[in-house]
């Protein structure tokens, strides 16, 4: 069955706050991804990938800064966000798609020397390229994100378990994502409700998710950005079901790790935030299992939420120029 493709009109992304990038596309398969390119294409380029449900405008603050110093930039919508053209039905989105498209987005532009900035599902889906085109990557910065792997074992029947530990919660609320239990530091209960939310909640408000995922408070247009690229509910199939994706690579994850990952001895920095309940600790795992990571200026981002590129997004490009500098031959 082929799949049914929505594109969001180019009028929901006019005068957007903060954000007058032009639009550049690539199709892929036949779908069609956006990105902004920014900055001096005669230097190597730095891939910012975002999570979900945001899109690159998440990087509106870092950009400048980062063009500013005369880096290349370049910032994608993952397929079903922002700009990029979306699937109308759930099951057309696989973790396996993204990962496959995205190989193929470096490699239709041919990218080389690139620096990986990823956070949220842009280092899952991310850290996967890097495995698959590894001598096209330079050095990785990956913020408030992970590569599921827990082991052969676990692997093979965690999938059927977050499957039931997502049923037991229940219809989430969003007070219940408020509540202090979602905020537990030791607990995969964070997690697991927002992903029974994304799944079972009569609405789906994207703004309403990013704010709730970030400590300073959006003004009203910022919101509206957010929610610029999902006119009604039919456009965000993807961003209902990416949350439930996570487990589903694990096989493929360990076989990155294994073969990739814990042979990296390239550059590898985290820039992990203080306030994020859903990846808090993930640093850690990167720090015991990259060898690249040794010796490296980790950072923790504080006052900051999950998506601390709208938090503390000047911070983080400060931090990665300095990680740059020091990195570079």
């Amino acid at each position: 069955m082929d799949r049914e493709i929505l594109r969001t009109p180019d009028s929901r992304f006019e005068n957007l706050s903060g954000f007058n990038y032009a639009p550049h596309y690539v199709e892929i398969e036949g779908i069609r991804i956006h990105y902004v390119e920014e900055g001096n294409s005669e230097k190597a380029p730095i891939l910012l990938m975002h999570g979900e449900p945001s899109w690159c405008y998440l990087y509106r603050k870092m950009i400048p800064i980062l063009t500013g110093a005369g880096h290349h930039i370049i910032a994608p919508d993952l397929v079903g966000f922002g700009r990029s053209d979306k699937f109308t039905r759930i099951e057309d989105y696989t973790y396996q798609m993204q990962v496959d498209i995205f190989t193929d987005f470096v490699r239709k532009l041919d990218l080389t020397e690139i620096t990986l900035f990823c956070q949220d599902w842009g280092g899952l889906i991310g850290l996967r390229v890097v495995a698959n085109e590894p001598d096209r990557f330079t050095r990785i910065v990956a913020a408030n994100t992970g590569l599921p792997d827990f082991g052969t074992l676990i692997n093979l029947i965690f999938p059927s378990l977050f499957r039931f530990l997502v049923k037991r919660q229940g219809n989430i609320t969003r007070e219940d994502l408020d509540s202090d239990e979602y905020s537990s530091k030791k607990s995969i209960k964070p997690f697991l409700r927002w992903v029974a939310y994304s799944q079972t909640a009569p609405e789906f408000p994207i703004s309403e998710i990013i704010q709730n995922g970030t400590e300073t408070e959006l003004t009203p247009d910022v919101l509206a950005a957010y929610d610029a690229p999902f006119p009604n509910d039919s456009y965000k199939a993807g961003a209902r079901i990416m949350p439930s994706l996570v487990p589903t690579q694990l096989k493929e994850n360990h076989k990155t790790w294994k073969e990739v990952f814990s042979k990296w001895n390239k550059p590898f920095l985290t820039t992990f935030s203080d306030m994020d309940p859903i990846t808090r600790g993930q640093d850690k795992e990167f720090h015991a299992r990259v060898p690249g990571t040794k010796d490296q200026p980790h950072t923790t981002i504080k006052g900051a939420g999950h998506f601390l590129q709208e938090d503390k997004g000047e911070e983080l490009a400060k931090v990665l120029l300095d990680f740059l500098k020091s990195t570079s031959n």
